[in-house]
């Protein structure tokens, strides 16, 4: 993503707008009075899902970080600067919406639930600049960091899919989800600020 501040202002309005969208459709269900229009997984989540959710994704942060360690490719870390934190947050909403929402096959069955949710997953990792960069025009980079990476998104993804369909979310809700991948997304940002990858 641009690091741009007026690029990150605009993704964060938009998140804020997507944000406020779905927190009116889930007034609307709780209220007993759900819209015809709601999007997708505006509806309440217990407690216990949104534990799971933030507990799974800071277990495959571990994993990563431990990852890097053991491939020796943790200083290849990109650097990040310190205002990028809202564009991270924000792409727990967004991202969240787009993927886990909409790009998703609910009314066909558990064979195609689970087939759309490894798809996306793996558009989802793709389209995140790990394999790939537009730096000096595209060029792929095809390195042991930029597989392992790209195989964490893809782990990531699935477990964002788990927090919305597990047993454990009742009414499918989205919520648990955003607060997975923001945990997620806030962790990274984490590792980097002690690892000194964070530009201020």
């Amino acid at each position: 993503m641009n690091e741009s501040p007026i690029m990150i202002l605009l993704y964060v309005g938009i998140a804020a707008y997507v944000g406020h969208m779905y927190w009116g459709d889930y007034q609307a269900d709780k209220s007993g009075e759900p819209k015809g229009s709601a999007m997708p997984g505006a509806k309440s989540a217990s407690l216990v899902a949104f534990v799971i959710a933030a507990i799974g994704s800071l277990l495959i942060l571990g994993a990563e970080v431990g990852g890097e360690i053991a491939l020796g490719v943790a200083d290849e870390q990109s650097e990040m600067v310190w205002y990028f934190v809202f564009a991270i947050i924000a792409a727990g909403i967004v991202e969240e919406v787009i993927f886990r929402g909409f790009l998703v096959v609910e009314s066909k069955g558990r064979a195609a639930l689970i087939a759309s949710c490894v798809g996306f997953s793996l558009l989802f990792a793709l389209i995140h600049p790990q394999l790939w960069s537009t730096e000096e025009g595209f060029e792929l980079t095809l390195t042991a960091k930029g597989f392992f990476s790209t195989g964490i998104l893809f782990a990531n993804s699935l477990w964002f899919y788990a927090c919305r369909f597990g047993p454990w979310n009742r009414n499918a809700s989205l919520f648990p989800c955003m607060l997975a991948h923001a945990a997620s997304n806030l962790g990274v940002f984490a590792v980097k600020l002690v690892q000194g990858y964070v530009v201020f």
